[in-house]
């Protein structure tokens, strides 16, 4: 980021959607990439789909989805990076809780390094410290050592490893 650039963090709009369903289909072929069975294949048109699933949660009372956008003197704001965060209700699948979820945090590979995904975390951790939540969780890919690193340096510990056996 240039000292020209600027980065607000703010609620997602309908506007927004086309761009969140891009950075959605990255998040996706980033992962399929880690483990082709294990996680979702893209398929043809994965920013049509993250879009439908995404743009509902903009109206949802028990979500959030903030986005990032980078500003330059004289220019419309490009979103580069998101996240999407929820409350969950108690589980007894899952032996926990009501808990908060921060379910997708993404940042573009060129505002990687800039400090944007701890600004969305810190942004959507606070939204759900606002909702009364006891407790945030999240998921990550155990290749994604950036990623883990992060939520490490924000007191993310880690609680359950998730195993899988092909059939």
């Amino acid at each position: 980021m240039n000292a020209s650039e600027a980065i607000a963090i703010r609620r997602a709009e309908r506007r927004d959607i086309p761009a969140l369903g891009r950075l959605g289909a990255s998040l996706m072929r980033i992962h399929h990439a880690f483990d082709r069975r294990r996680f979702l294949a893209p398929g043809d048109h994965p920013e049509t789909g993250y879009a439908q699933f995404l743009g509902p949660q903009l109206e949802s009372d028990h979500a959030l989805v903030l986005v990032a956008e980078r500003t330059t003197p004289g220019q419309r704001g490009e979103l580069v990076g998101y996240v999407y965060a929820a409350i969950e209700p108690r589980s007894f699948k899952e032996l926990r809780d009501q808990a908060g979820f921060i379910h997708d945090l993404l940042v573009a590979d060129d505002a990687r390094g800039s400090g944007v995904g701890p600004q969305l975390l810190d942004a959507g951790v606070a939204w759900l410290r606002e909702q009364g939540m006891p407790r945030v969780m999240l998921w990550t890919a155990v290749p994604n050592t950036k990623a883990r690193g992060l939520f490490e340096s924000k007191g993310f510990t880690s609680t359950m490893i998730e195993m899988t056996r092909e059939l």
